[in-house]
């Protein structure tokens, strides 16, 4: 075998202008896919971290039909107390659960004493919530940030407060009608202004769970959604079949679960975006796959058709047809691996600058973000090996014709 390769390369290097032609290539073709695949994946994470980051979290948890009626934040499909117990007990079972916060989500009248407008309110417990979201201190515009928030305080998103020029240590009022219909208001001191995010959580504003109950004059200690953090983001799927197997071992036989489990990507609808990114990411390794197989194919059918005369002389010395056909299969993983090589070589390189000299971009309201590429092993290995073998393939047919040359007609061959 590695007397073929030594030969193999030598009739590369007697064409090296083509050779070199065809690497470079494949070369090209590798850094292409490789940086997609690096720039495409540093932007699908900083996406993702984004939105479960800062408001989303990467479960939740919610009393069956209460998604399906989000819009309205329907107050009588709130967990009970009991309920809220049950989901706490049962993600901590779960390893792959590091930290749950409990939320009380309700619309209310936003009111600065002179205009009044509409808001969503969220209502945390501060701890908790920066377990889950741990950049929901870095939507913060104005005001103290430490701790998120008080009883007594309100974190009001930037469009509203614009709206209504708000500012940070105004008094506000939040009005609110509870499950009975009875109406309440609270007025609450401005902590911050927050950015708000692209999507349903825009108008979104925080404040203390306590409040919340409070406004809306809970009998106990209710909860419209649990948000929970997973240990990363490739545990989510186990924690949310996890959650689920565990809520319909304590359903009552023949009935299903009372909770639903919700991953971010059926709660955000920048989940097409991801979905699409990594169609794209296919895409282009087809037109790598494409590259490669009619930049090989078309070398190996041209030193075929040139060596036809060679090819007639060491049959008729006696070499085998498997010999022969392992000869050209060689020269196209040579050209392959070649091409591979200096591609991946180019692709760290390009990366690392990249790195060096981030480039900027914008997304959604968040302006000033970096993009820091990164090369995982098993994508360099996943593309060097579509090359490899789609080489191999290429150079297939040209191989088997020269190995089924008559040796008497390919010396007649001028």
């Amino acid at each position: 075998m590695p007397r073929v390769i030594l030969l193999a390369a030598r009739n590369l290097t007697r064409l090296w202008r083509r050779s070199l032609l065809t690497g470079g290539l494949v070369a090209i073709g590798v850094v292409a896919v490789l940086l997609f695949v690096a720039a495409a994946g540093s932007f699908k994470a900083m996406m993702i971290g984004q939105i479960t980051d800062s408001y989303l979290g990467h479960l939740q948890v919610h009393r069956r039909g209460y998604v399906a009626a989000v819009e309205t934040l329907p107050l009588h499909l709130n967990m009970s107390a009991r309920q809220a117990r049950t989901v706490e007990e049962v993600a901590g079972t779960i390893p792959e659960i590091v930290a749950i916060a409990p939320r009380v989500k309700f619309g209310a009248l936003f009111s600065n004493f002179n205009e009044t407008t509409n808001i969503r309110i969220n209502g945390i417990d501060p701890a908790r919530e920066l377990r889950v979201a741990p950049a929901l201190p870095d939507r913060f515009l104005r005001g103290e940030r430490e701790g998120l928030l008080e009883r007594g305080e309100i974190l009001v998103p930037e469009l509203l407060a614009r709206g209504l020029n708000v500012q940070v240590g105004d008094s506000v009022v939040l009005i609110a009608t509870n499950r009975d219909g009875s109406v309440n208001g609270r007025t609450l001191k401005v902590r911050a202004i927050i950015a708000g995010v692209t999507g349903p959580g825009g108008r979104d504003g925080y404040i203390h769970i306590d409040d919340a109950r409070a406004i809306l004059r809970s009998p106990e200690a209710e909860v419209s959604e649990f948000v929970l953090r997973a240990r990363d983001l490739d545990a989510i799927p186990r924690a949310a079949a996890a959650l689920e197997t565990a809520f319909a071992a304590r359903a009552p036989e023949g009935q299903r679960p009372p909770f639903e489990v919700h991953p971010w990507e059926r709660l955000s609808p920048f989940a097409a975006i991801a979905n699409m990114i990594d169609v794209m990411a296919l895409g282009i390794r087809v037109l790598l796959i494409a590259i490669v197989l009619v930049a090989v194919m078309n070398v190996m059918i041209m030193a075929v058709y040139e060596r036809i005369r060679e090819i007639g002389t060491i049959a008729a010395m006696g070499t085998p047809p498997g010999r022969i056909l392992g000869l050209f299969l060689a020269e196209g993983f040579l050209l392959g691996a070649v091409g591979v090589a200096i591609g991946i070589g180019l692709a760290y390189g390009a990366v690392a600058l990249l790195n060096v000299f981030p480039v900027t971009f914008s997304f959604g309201q968040q302006t000033g973000l970096l993009l820091r590429p990164t090369l995982p092993a098993e994508e360099v290995l996943l593309v060097g090996g579509i090359v490899l073998a789609v080489a191999i393939l290429a150079a297939l047919q040209p191989a088997w014709k020269a190995a089924r040359l008559d040796p008497i007609l390919a010396l007649r061959h001028v």
